[in-house]
């Protein structure tokens, strides 16, 4: 993510919708918008907008958008009092306005970016730092992926015609949906900064001998442009634009190295922001819908996302103001429901010092320091950011569509935590194990265990969320999942996620209990080991055992005077 100062992030799931939500190619308007006009998205139930668009043109507004399938229009009107008269409309749900500022001249007549002068770069593309990290150079002697997935590249722009991005280059689902408004036109597409060729060679910069190579080299990149000029800002009809535009042309993975601005944080109780955030919801929901995994930067403020309290960087596109925010509050898209949100690491694998972070905010983890990769004009450039962590994933998620091309977004985002190598904690503010901590979530990455052995069959995780209590010094209680569809025996590194919390841990002796009733040892208890909870990824040698059945977790407690339950438990096969 771009290190985030007043303008931008800067270098240094839902249940679906239904219905379709087809774009056409926008007709660039002729006479800039006056003095005065602002953007707004008006929300009603998806499928029934009619009734809101002719209300919008009888309170002295515009229709520039909309997106039924969804239920979201994006209005113009240079009236103060535009959402005011909107939300009191019959079947409109929420009113926002998108920006805190006039919209730009550039929204009436988006001129197409200029394609930059093209050197040719030296032979010669030795491994990074950052791929090796994460395995991906094991990973291109095994499965480089396949063309037959698009990742879509949802930033500023990317370079095309780069000469280590333009054989993996699909020009014809690449579009620009700066200002709000899809445009299909040749070359909307291209880099207004350098942001988003960076983000494209990460993913997929070719193995041709030059430059360097990404962690899927063998995948397609699609550019959607959001970000405006001459702002740079990503406004929320842009990343709802482009969210539909991804779910339609079928991309399996996006891109999302920004937050949607002009709010680091929008927050339910502010009536604009809380528009914002339902339409934005609506449109990645409806991009998962249609088999897109989505993967975002967590950001780069060092904020810990779990523990919100103020917020002095908003609004971005006027004159910000320090204001109190809670854990309501959200940054999107990365902190949506179904979307991977992505922590930055260092070569050494602590967190990078700008990174944000956050217990069950940060999913996974990658390299984001001083990232080698593709700038426009067919040259090259280090970045560092969350920013440049997030094509790591998206990279890796390609990969694993690449061999499993019947695999789910949910089954995607299980393989990307499953396969995740695990981190220990690199300072103070870090809690949990290193199965899971809130700085790296389930941990980093691992490109070659995408691919390794050809196919991984996705969907073998199984998991019981319900909770049990555990008597203090009391009979063992068990917790059970049903396995099924799992051929053979199971591994012999059966994967056993425990989330128990009790206090004093020392007292739990913790069993694994086998459909034949054979117990496996997880946890003795100890009389010296007084932390909190039980947080751990345990591996048993469950390999004589027959994979589908019954399985158990048994927790005893062997000492008095503390209490707990069995929060969730999960068998990764």
């Amino acid at each position: 993510m771009f290190v985030r100062t007043r303008a931008r992030l800067r270098a240094a799931v839902i249940a679906a919708v239904v219905g379709t939500g087809v774009l056409a190619a926008a007709i660039p308007a002729t006479a800039a918008p006056a003095a005065g006009n602002r953007s707004y998205l008006v929300i009603t139930a998806p499928g029934d907008t009619a009734g809101a668009k002719t209300a919008v043109a009888g309170n002295s507004g515009t229709v520039w958008a909309s997106y039924d399938a969804i239920g979201v229009i994006v209005a113009h009107s240079g009236s103060a009092d535009f959402a005011t008269r909107m939300r009191s409309v019959t079947g409109v749900q929420k009113v926002g306005a998108t920006r805190t500022s006039d919209l730009p001249a550039e929204a009436a007549n988006p001129a197409i970016p200029t394609a930059p002068a093209q050197v040719t770069p030296a032979d010669g593309e030795p491994v990074r730092t950052d791929m090796s990290q994460i395995g991906a150079d094991r990973a291109w002697t095994v499965n480089q992926g396949s063309p037959n997935v698009t990742v879509g590249v949802l930033d500023t722009g990317v370079d095309d015609q780069h000469a280590d991005l333009k054989a993996n280059f699909d020009a014809a689902n690449s579009a620009s949906c700066a200002y709000g408004k899809l445009d299909t036109r040749a070359g909307s597409w291209r880099d207004t900064d350098t942001h988003g060729t960076h983000v494209a060679g990460t993913i997929a910069a070719a193995k041709n001998g030059k430059g360097m190579v990404g962690v899927a080299p063998g995948v397609k990149i699609a550019s959607v442009r959001i970000a405006e000029k001459p702002s740079g800002l990503f406004f929320p009809e842009n990343t709802i634009c482009a969210m539909v535009f991804s779910g339609d042309r079928g991309f399996e993975v996006t891109n999302n190295s920004y937050y949607t601005d002009p709010w680091l944080f929008n927050c339910p109780t502010n009536a604009d922001q809380d528009a914002i955030l339902e339409g934005v919801k609506r449109a990645v929901a409806y991009a998962e819908g249609k088999g897109v995994l989505n993967v975002a930067a967590a950001g780069n403020e060092n904020y810990n996302l779990a523990a919100k309290t103020t917020d002095a960087t908003s609004p971005n596109d006027s004159t910000p103001a320090t204001r109190t925010v809670t854990n309501a509050c959200l940054s999107l898209p990365g902190e949506l429901s179904g979307v991977v949100s992505v922590s930055s690491i260092t070569s050494s694998n602590a967190k990078s010092s700008f990174s944000n972070f956050g217990t069950d905010k940060v999913h996974v983890a990658a390299p984001g320091d001083n990232v080698y990769s593709t700038v426009p004009g067919g040259r090259f450039g280090s970045k560092s950011g969350t920013s440049m962590a997030s094509p790591h994933v998206a990279g890796v998620a390609a990969l694993l569509k690449s061999v499993n091309p019947t695999a789910t977004t949910t089954q995607l985002r299980t393989l990307l935590a499953t396969q995740a190598d695990d981190l220990s904690c690199s300072d103070t503010r870090c809690n949990g194990t290193a199965a899971k901590n809130n700085f790296f979530g389930e941990g980093r990455v691992d490109a070659f265990a995408a691919v390794d052995g050809g196919t991984t069959p996705p969907g073998r995780t199984f998991e019981n969320t319900a909770d049990v209590a555990i008597p203090d010094l009391g009979t063992a209680v068990t917790s059970s999942i049903t396995v099924s569809g799992v051929t053979g025996n199971a591994p012999a590194t059966l994967k056993v996620g425990v989330d128990v919390v009790h206090t004093f841990r020392g007292d739990l002796v913790i069993d694994l209990i086998a459909p034949d009733g054979t117990a496996y040892r997880l946890k003795n208890s100890s009389t010296t080991d007084s932390a909190d909870n039980v947080v751990e990824t345990y591996t048993a040698n469950a390999s004589s055992e027959v994979a589908n059945g019954v399985w158990k977790l048994q927790v005893r407690d062997t000492y008095r005077s503390d209490t707990g339950y069995i929060n969730a438990w999960k068998l990764t096969f």
